[in-house]
């Protein structure tokens, strides 16, 4: 098939044979890998990067008329909130595409929103309030602390530091301030969960959903104190701060088969209740009750080699090619049942 990859990049100006160039030198970015395993499974692939223009987008695709188009768009304008600016387009005009509706996109961004959707379908998720941009807090929320602050609309833990945790309300004020003034957005804040981190990957659709191999975000307890085990951007993101303080994403310890059970059953409500396609990424929390917490969606995850969904589908038996072959196969069945 002609399959083009459109992905957001800093890169203003280039074109196709500038980004397969980075294919070729193995430039460690996921819309390459992904760009590189379509070609290694024989499909014909144009590499169309966006960077503020989406007219350049627009006129690279109409000349391609691609078959498929596999989304890596995480941004646009550098603003991770407009990533649903790409499937939006891909529908007005007409391209089949990988991943997330727009509608799935926005609510899913939106971590208020989501919970509602969730809570709504009996998910559990943690109580929450939020605070506009000009909105200042006036008073104790009538939640639980410790709360966990957070940016209302970013991902891959933005905004999120050991001063998120916050145990009265005057650490809650200041906080929230300091979400309004670096992040321009409101903020959320949510009663914290004490429990297990786990992230659970999904692949298919409708009724043919295929819970891959549970991954768990360790903390030596050696090398770090209680108050720095929770998954910050530090914690997640920088390689030398998670060697230095011994954190690990492993495949999951031991889990009880009720917990197993009640994490599946979980995924498969959240992903068909938020409307999510092809493959999505739920953050949980698993509670020393046994208790599964829906902690974020992402419905947009990270599908770089070596990375969470990757290392899952591998443990499943799928390799990088296979599941970036599984993908494809899964947009166009869904196109297919369409017509």
């Amino acid at each position: 098939m002609r399959i083009a990859v459109v992905f957001d990049t800093p890169n203003d100006g280039w074109e196709d044979e500038d980004f397969k160039r980075e294919v070729e030198a193995e430039v460690e970015e996921p819309e390459y890998e992904v760009a590189e395993a379509l070609m290694v499974l024989e499909h014909e692939v144009l590499l169309v990067g966006v960077h503020d223009d989406l007219q350049h987008m627009f006129n690279r695709l109409r000349e391609f008329q691609p078959n498929l188009v596999f989304n890596c768009a995480e941004a646009f304008h550098e603003r991770p909130r407009l990533d649903y600016i790409f499937p939006a387009f891909f529908e007005a005009e007409g391209y089949r595409y990988t991943g997330s509706p727009p509608f799935a996109l926005t609510t899913t961004r939106n971590k208020a929103m989501s919970k509602k959707v969730l809570a709504y379908h009996g998910v559990r998720v943690p109580g929450f309030v939020t605070y506009h941009a000009t909105e200042e807090v006036t008073q104790a929320p009538d939640l639980t602390f410790p709360l966990i602050v957070k940016p209302l609309q970013e991902d891959a833990s933005v905004g999120i530091a050991m001063a998120s945790v916050v145990q009265e309300v005057d650490a809650l004020t200041e906080r929230v301030h300091f979400i309004h003034e670096n992040f321009s957005q409101p903020a959320i804040a949510e009663e914290y969960i004490e429990g297990r981190e786990l992230y659970v990957s999904i692949l298919g659709n409708g009724d043919n959903l295929q819970i891959l191999p549970i991954i768990e975000m360790v903390f030596d307890k050696q090398r770090t104190k209680p108050e720095e085990r929770i998954a910050t951007k530090l914690a997640k993101w920088d390689t030398e701060y998670r060697e230095r303080k011994g954190i690990k994403n492993v495949f999951a310890r031991p889990i009880s088969g009720r917990a197993r059970a009640a994490i599946e059953e979980t995924c498969q409500t959240a992903f068909r209740a938020l409307w999510l396609r092809d493959y999505a990424r739920l953050d949980l929390r698993l509670a020393p009750d046994g208790g599964v917490w829906v902690i974020e969606v992402n419905a947009n995850p990270y599908l770089s080699f070596g990375h969470d969904t990757a290392n899952a589908a591998e443990k499943a038996g799928m390799d990088y090619y296979a599941l970036i072959r599984r993908i494809v196969d899964e947009a166009m069945k869904r196109y297919e049942h369409q017509t």
